[in-house]
């Protein structure tokens, strides 16, 4: 690799080249990976049909069933795991009920605190604030 007075063009073009080649981290982000497997293709809330009510196990040292649901996204039919926050909210679901959901946090887009494999939380249901629900400031609708 050249030193001299000109050699600075080749030096940034040599740089770029290398940065590919090595950086795992680099290539995801120009390959807009993350993106790409992203359920929710980089949106911040989706909306989609409740399938089945799940009850997932805490991991160690937490000995919990915390409430979820599996909902099916209506824009690209993909399946996801999203948590129900708050005590009793469960009941306020049911199937076929049109949910939408956000990101719940935590490290990178990655499942959040006791929760494995859930990476999604319940913020409405049919139009209705689900914290309201809980609160019982407001009543679910029937479609």
């Amino acid at each position: 690799m050249g030193n001299g007075l000109f050699a600075a063009r080749k030096k940034k073009r040599d740089r770029k080249k290398f940065r590919r080649s090595k950086s795992e981290e680099y290539v995801r982000k120009v390959l807009h990976a993350a993106k790409k497997s992203d359920p929710l293709e980089g949106a911040h809330m989706a909306r989609g049909i409740v399938l089945e009510k799940v009850g997932i196990e805490a991991k160690q040292p937490n000995s919990a069933i915390r409430k979820c649901v599996r909902v099916q996204l209506i824009k690209n039919g993909k399946q996801v795991t999203a948590f129900c926050p708050g005590d009793g909210a469960i009941k306020f679901i049911d199937e076929h009920d049109e949910v939408l959901i956000e990101g719940i946090g935590g490290r990178k887009g990655r499942s959040y605190g006791d929760l494995s494999g859930v990476r999604y939380r319940v913020v409405a249901v049919n139009d209705i604030s689900l914290k309201e629900l809980v609160k019982g400031r407001k009543e679910k609708v029937m479609r």
